[in-house]
């Protein structure tokens, strides 16, 4: 699976996730199916706010790509965040620099948003 069908996936499907209570009544697994379609749209903010309180925080995900990534128990890493943009065409600034970062990070939510994500507009971009 690609890093963002990994993201797809622990946001609209948090109860597939493997989280300890986690399952939703009326949730049913997404078994290879795309992660996208939801009835409504699923609201990616309230369902990140949320994970980070379960985490005691989640650091800064509001902005940070790579707090989002460890949010999402994802790698985080340079080569991980490298294969994120190639797959999302993101190339701004040097690779794993603030300029990429905060462009990678505003290009996830985006992304998200035109998946089926409830996304504000405050976290699709960042000035």
């Amino acid at each position: 699976m690609s890093i963002f069908g990994s993201i797809m996936e622990k946001i609209f499907h948090p109860a597939n996730a493997a989280t300890p209570g986690g399952d939703k009544p009326g949730a049913t697994p997404a078994s290879g199916s795309p992660a996208a379609s939801p009835a409504s749209p699923v609201d990616v903010e309230q369902v990140l706010t949320q994970l980070a309180s379960q985490k005691g925080g989640g650091g800064n995900w509001k902005t940070s790509i790579v707090d989002l990534l460890k949010l999402l128990d994802l790698d985080s890493s340079l080569s991980a965040r490298k294969e994120l943009a190639n797959e999302l065409s993101i190339h701004a600034g040097a690779d794993g620099s603030a300029e990429e970062n905060i462009a990678l990070h505003a290009g996830v939510m985006q992304k998200l948003a035109e998946n089926g994500g409830k996304v504000p507009d405050s976290l699709k971009t960042h000035a």
